[in-house]
């Protein structure tokens, strides 16, 4: 079996039970389970939910989005060998500390396989909630050409390429386009300020202003407890994007936890300390290593950054194959960070369908 046979790429075709369309996104297909199945599963499997909560299988994939356009490489290669099970096992590693340290839960109930989550339906604050311990990527790059205030927090007029600020900055952006909010563009992914966050709260889908101070309290205490297990295994913890939503527990309560994958390589850039410390390098453990490839990769770098070609960006990314050695590079750094962070090897599945379907279907009744 080729390397290629073994990556995930297509996973909104499992034989799930559902009444409702497969959500595929960039790398995630999500399942609504019926309301029958549901309600058996939280009974069967004593999960702290509402006993009418709507529940849903979530399959990730080995798809890579860059940029926001997926990419594939030669060969048929349409996905990076073990990032979906990399991804996953470091997400539950920091969630399972989460628990044991008493932060926010998370809106997954279980973990039937690598690839799977199994969880409850959650209300997505509209907040991309990105906090940064360095001053790189985006931020340098408007800083250098003379911007100085960010989300409200003004930065020194001193700061160098790849420095860490003296305390860890909180640049949230708009996650979708939010519409009649005054000072802040109709456009996904803007940054946007406290303030303007306080005074339209509801838009953001917070259910009160007391939420904003808990949203930044668990964005800190997630970003601080990974960033000391990093620095115990001598990695930097750069900068990172958390989301959060609204759950009911089993007292019909609502809480805010936190959602979807966290301090991850595609959702955080993450630093080899003794580089950085001994030679002044920036060496990547994430996916950052494969952005800046695909900028140097292609002679107009403006198409990868410019959100007004996004057009030409998802022809640059339809039409290419990238070279072999580009995604198994960057397998490498998805699987060796996480055996690091885990302790566990990662292990690449011959067929990781098959098994999703056997254990959904004679574990949890989900297969026809």
């Amino acid at each position: 079996m080729s390397l290629a046979d073994k990556v995930l790429a297509v996973n909104d075709d499992l034989p799930i039970r559902t009444n409702q369309p497969v959500h595929s996104g960039k790398v995630r297909s999500v399942y609504w389970l019926t309301e029958e199945d549901s309600a058996r599963l939280i009974k069967e499997r004593g999960y702290d939910v509402v006993a009418d909560t709507p529940l849903a299988i979530m399959v990730i994939s080995d798809r890579i989005s860059a940029f926001d356009a997926i990419w594939h490489g030669e060969g048929g290669m349409n996905g990076v060998p073990g990032k979906g099970a990399a991804l996953n096992a470091i997400s539950n590693h920091w969630f399972k500390l989460f628990r044991e340290n008493g932060l926010a839960d998370s809106h997954i109930l279980e973990i039937p396989h690598p690839f799977v989550w199994i969880v409850q339906k959650a209300k997505p604050v509209k907040i991309e909630a990105i906090a940064r311990q360095y001053i790189t990527g985006s931020m340098w790059r408007a800083y250098e050409k003379g911007e100085r205030e960010f989300c409200g927090i003004r930065l020194p007029d001193d700061l160098e390429k790849d420095q860490k600020l003296d305390e860890l900055l909180i640049t949230p952006s708009t996650k979708g386009i939010l519409k009649g909010i005054p000072g802040v563009p109709e456009a996904d992914d803007v940054n946007v300020t406290r303030q303007n966050i306080e005074d339209n709260y509801e838009a953001f889908s917070f259910r009160n202003k007391d939420d904003i101070d808990l949203y930044e309290k668990l964005l800190k205490e997630g970003f601080d407890l990974i960033s000391d297990e990093l620095a115990k295994l001598d990695q930097m913890f750069v900068d990172t994007k958390f989301e959060f939503g609204y759950v009911r527990g089993k007292d019909g309560n609502e809480k805010l936890i936190y959602m979807d994958e966290v301090g991850t390589p595609d959702s955080s850039r993450i630093w080899d300390g003794p580089a950085f410390r001994e030679q002044g390098k920036v060496v990547e453990n994430s996916k950052e290593g494969f952005r800046q490839f695909l900028l140097n990769h292609f002679e107009d770098s403006d198409i990868l950054l410019n959100k007004d070609r996004m057009d030409e960006r998802k022809a640059l990314a339809r039409d290419n194959d990238l070279p072999t050695e580009a995604l198994m590079n960057l397998s490498k750094t998805y699987t060796d960070i996480a055996e690091k962070i885990t302790g566990e090897k990662i292990e690449l599945s011959d067929n990781p369908k098959a098994e999703i379907t056997e254990i959904l279907k004679d574990q949890f009744k989900l297969v026809d």
